[in-house]
């Protein structure tokens, strides 16, 4: 039996192994002829873009509920490491070493939050890059409703003004007002940068400017948080800022492992793919997701999201497949890109193209960003197996229906 295995399970690796799947089923190849095998320190698939959110009750899904029915098996460990000499990964299994082979591998070990060793972040701040995270600053907040007024308690700093850092500055004032007592939230949003959004482009940060005003939201430009202590923050600007709660949200950075393959990842830590999704010079592995780039139009790398981690794992996975059966391997190709901030209560912002032109934003934003957030990055709700097989065909889905005839 020869055996295509997953490393991750987020949006890339959890559409890896269906995409597999989906491929073995249209050859007619029965299980025991391919084992399709997903191993993931997790029991669960988080959707982790919607984590930022108060209500975390949608955001997980059980990975048995999607692949069992597939036919694809799930393995609860930690990857520890990969030899592609031997075509052999470690793992770590309730405290034991174990070594798992491969005929082809798709590494779909996705990114986590770069934590710099600043005095007090580890021990006094919250994030939301993964579900355990998020749960974390939902019962922070769940506690701060029993502590006595002040200013402090009524305050978050969010640290990072890219996507992720806009968003959840966006929930704050509104998660604040659910405080007993908190009439005034103070929400303030910094960065090291000299503008917010550094990477959104001209065309669409005057929106989101416009957005944060709006919400009573603070900014600290061209500043870096240099310290943190319980109940306030200090600036590298000096300036000290009474604080209960701070969200670092400064920044991803690939799986160590995955650059480990190649020695040559880019600066985000990912390694180079083709357009079929094969790890440039590395035999029978495959990447997909935050973990790995390519390039879409010989210019412009893919970015760490699942707009683009759900196509390229579909393709890695049907490829992985593919190879194992002597069957033509398929090219992705990508030929458009958005962007769909959540601007909380006010709205949202939807562009098109690289160069962020603003197509919707306000309510009407907010509509389509519901739309992606809570049906289309969902497997199929039934769970039934036909419905699961159908989603992960090796294909790239059409833009929101409201996007369709809206051009710049």
């Amino acid at each position: 039996m020869q055996r295509i295995l997953v490393l991750g399970g987020g949006f890339a690796g959890l559409w890896a192994a269906a995409g597999a799947a989906r491929k073995r089923a249209e050859l007619g190849l029965a299980t025991n002829t391919i084992e399709i095998m997903l191993v993931d320190r997790n029991a669960y698939h988080n959707i982790r873009v919607r984590n930022y959110e108060a209500d975390l009750s949608d955001v997980v899904i059980p990975l048995a509920r999607v692949i069992d029915p597939i036919g694809v098996r799930h393995v609860r460990a930690e990857v520890r490491g990969i030899d592609t000499t031997s075509r052999v990964v470690e793992v770590a299994n309730e405290g034991r070493i174990e070594a798992i082979s491969y005929d082809t591998l798709v590494v779909a070990l996705g990114s986590a939050l770069a934590r710099p060793p600043l005095p007090g972040l580890a021990e006094h701040g919250f994030d939301v890059d993964t579900y355990p995270a998020a749960e974390k600053l939902s019962e922070h907040f769940k506690q701060l409703g029993s502590r006595s007024p002040s200013l402090a308690r009524a305050t978050v700093l969010v640290a990072g003004a890219g996507f992720t850092g806009i968003e959840v500055a966006s929930e704050m004032p509104a998660r604040l007002r659910s405080l007993p007592g908190v009439e005034q939230p103070r929400v303030i949003l910094a960065d090291g940068a000299p503008v917010v959004g550094a990477t959104i482009g001209d065309n669409a940060r005057p929106v989101i400017v416009k957005a944060l005003a709006a919400l009573g939201i603070e900014t600290r430009l061209g500043v870096r948080v240099a310290t943190v202590e319980v109940g306030c923050v200090t600036l590298d600007s000096g300036e000290t800022i009474p604080c209960a709660t701070l969200v670092w949200c400064g920044g991803m950075r690939a799986s160590p492992l995955a650059a480990a393959l190649t020695g040559k990842p880019d600066r985000l830590g990912r390694i180079a793919v083709d357009a079929y999704m094969q790890v440039k010079g590395v035999a029978g592995v495959f990447a997909a997701g935050d973990a790995a780039w390519t390039a879409l139009d010989g210019q412009h790398p893919t970015v760490m999201s699942c707009q683009f981690a759900r196509p390229m794992g579909r393709f890695a996975g049907h490829n992985a497949a593919a190879m194992l059966a002597g069957a033509p391997l398929l090219p992705l190709e990508l030929d458009r890109y958005v962007t769909v901030l959540d601007l909380g209560p006010w709205g949202a912002l939807y562009t098109a193209g690289w160069d962020r032109c603003v197509l919707f934003t306000g309510a009407d934003a907010k509509k389509v960003k519901q739309e992606i957030n809570c049906r289309r990055i969902y497997p199929p709700r039934s769970f039934a197996p036909a419905d699961t097989l159908v989603a992960a065909a090796p294909v790239v889905q059409a833009p929101p229906p409201q996007a369709l005839n809206t051009f710049c």
